[in-house]
């Protein structure tokens, strides 16, 4: 399964380590790409994972999802 984020409020890469940090302790979460300039966090999972787990994982980080496509 493949997610794509748009995530509010990154702005450096100390932000980047935060919602990364955040992400992968959900369970079954296998990769993470983030890029800063788009906004953007790819999560990819061995199985399903809910949109609301992913933007309180987000949110706890101190960061806000606007937006979660199908990859």
């Amino acid at each position: 399964m493949k997610k794509i984020l748009t995530v509010e409020g990154m702005t450096c890469g100390h932000c980047i380590g935060h919602v990364e940090s955040a992400l992968t302790e959900l369970e079954g979460v296998t990769v993470l790409e983030v890029s800063l300039e788009a906004k953007k966090v790819v999560v990819e999972s061995a199985g399903e994972i809910d949109a609301e787990s992913l933007k309180k994982a987000v949110a706890e980080a101190g960061y806000s999802v606007s937006a979660i496509a199908e990859g």
